[in-house]
């Protein structure tokens, strides 16, 4: 029977690999437009499966990072390399970051939600449906549903009509999700999908919020959105801190 442990080591060695290529990017090693190695030499490089890989790629892709152009390979997208202020990168345990990261998201999300539900699109309203679609379908596959979740919350930023939102978004990359870091699931003491299906309910209201044009209950759901994540981590830190 497979351990928690063993279960978990593939999203943590994916995270490692994401950690290490995008910092590549961010620090110019790679530049916009350079294609990366190929799959099977991240894989010997890093001493990873083509899973572990695979699920890094993805990740890079929401994140903006990167493009893939099947039977090309995969490039650096345009701009990827910039960023208009720096965050170091967050290890797995370091839940009083992680908590500070939620603070700004909620300061920032929150006024994207309101701006986004006043001047949103019917476009900007089909590509979050799709993206909570991918989300529920993900989490029907068992899997972590960040690359849905990701673009969910990069649409919301769009919607805005200022670029500033999403370009922060799109920095802060897969630093947005505690589960990347963290195994919130158990933190809320709960099933992952369980967890997972919460969590895209919470995005259901906010979408919902978009559609009636109401700025006020958007801004709310987002705020309570993130405010939840907070909690739980806040949680788990004066237990680690008791302990």
């Amino acid at each position: 029977m497979q351990t928690k442990t063993t279960a978990r080591q593939p999203r943590k060695l994916a995270h490692a690999v994401v950690e290490r290529l995008s910092g590549r990017i961010r620090r110019g090693e790679f530049k916009p437009g350079d294609k990366l190695p190929t799959e099977s030499e991240i894989t010997r490089a890093f001493g990873v499966s083509r899973t572990v890989v695979r699920e890094a790629m993805s990740r890079l892709q929401a994140a903006e990072l990167v493009e893939t152009r099947h039977g090309v390979g995969t490039f650096v997208r345009p701009g990827a390399g910039r960023a208009p202020f720096r965050i170091h990168q967050v290890g797995t345990a370091t839940l009083n970051e992680l908590i500070a990261i939620l603070e700004l998201r909620i300061s920032l999300e929150a006024e994207a939600a309101a701006l986004a539900a006043e001047r949103r699109s019917k476009a900007d309203l089909a590509t979050m449906r799709r993206a909570l679609d991918a989300f529920a379908r993900q989490v029907a596959q068992s899997k972590d549903a960040v690359q849905a979740d990701f673009r969910f919350h990069l649409t919301i930023a769009r919607a805005t009509g200022n670029r500033h939102f999403a370009d922060l978004i799109r920095y802060l990359g897969t630093m947005l999700f505690p589960r990347t870091r963290v195994n919130s699931a158990q933190l809320a003491g709960e099933k992952r999908a369980t967890y997972l299906n919460r969590v895209n309910g919470e995005h259901e209201k906010i979408s919902e919020a978009l559609e009636r044009r109401a700025p006020e209950a958007a801004r709310m759901a987002m705020r309570a959105h993130l405010e939840n994540s907070r909690e739980r981590l806040r949680r788990a830190y004066r237990t680690m801190l008791q302990s």
